[in-house]
């Protein structure tokens, strides 16, 4: 992989699901390609079509791109942190504004429209999923990118980024599962019940959705697969773990 002559290889499996998890992301957006494209007319902004750009990209943004930006510390497990970690507040930072231009898109398209907005479980859970989701990018960027915050106050707040971006990349999927069957029933409702290929491409899209997402759980939550201390981490980590009172001496530098 990316690892110079000296240091340790992946952990046996590693790449294997990287790997699974990045053909499932690019089939993915694919099939929402094929979905749009095939049986909704295409993508287009200033157009009856502009609903469209709302799927494709949550998709890419809150799916793959969030997706990817979690496995960040996985792939590049020798590198720099400081790079890793510019890369992983970088892909973040990108899912974000993916994501706003579908959210843009579907707000527009339903003034155009005459639709109503936000009455329904999926556009609740979906807004819910992106407030946090940028609140959490905003919470991240100060405590780790920034040099202000101290060791302790980093030390302290990780358990609760790393969980909430777990749980926020949970839930961006389940926004996507009920926008899909949304968008079914308000398309095909007559027919969906008869297997029509339509219907089946758009559940065999919920299912690849459910896969890319246990792939990349599996992968973030495999403790032998977390990104090893560096040397001078691991140092960092000793200086604090000697002072009582929590202030590393090294400040912030990690």
């Amino acid at each position: 992989g990316m690892d110079g002559a000296l240091t340790p290889a992946s952990p046996a499996g590693l790449s294997a699901y990287v790997a699974v998890s990045q053909l499932l992301g690019l089939t993915l957006l694919a099939t929402v390609g094929a979905w749009l494209g095939r049986y909704r007319g295409g993508v287009a902004w200033h157009s009856p079509l502009q609903f469209n750009v709302h799927p494709l990209c949550m998709v890419l943004g809150m799916v793959f791109l969030q997706g990817d930006a979690l496995l960040v510390y996985r792939v590049f497990r020798h590198e720099a942190k400081r790079s890793t970690k510019a890369l992983h507040a970088l892909l973040h930072g990108l899912a974000l504004v993916i994501a706003l231009v579908g959210i843009v898109a579907v707000f527009e398209s339903h003034r155009s429209q005459g639709i109503p907005d936000m009455y329904s479980l999926h556009s609740w859970c979906g807004m819910a999923a992106f407030v946090l989701y940028l609140l959490q990018w905003l919470l991240g960027c100060g405590f780790f990118l920034l040099p202000s915050a101290s060791f302790s106050l980093r030390s302290r707040y990780k358990p609760q980024h790393v969980f909430f971006g777990v749980a926020l990349f949970a839930l961006s999927i389940a926004s996507c599962l009920l926008g899909i069957t949304e968008m079914l029933l308000f398309n095909i409702r007559d027919s969906y019940s008869r297997f029509v290929p339509e219907g089946v491409l758009a559940n065999t899209l919920g299912v690849l959705l459910v896969a890319f997402g246990l792939v990349v759980g599996y992968v973030l939550t495999r403790d032998d697969w977390k990104r090893p201390l560096l040397a001078e981490e691991l140092a960092l980590s000793m200086d604090f773990k000697t002072l009582t009172e929590g202030e590393s001496p090294c400040g912030g530098s990690q």
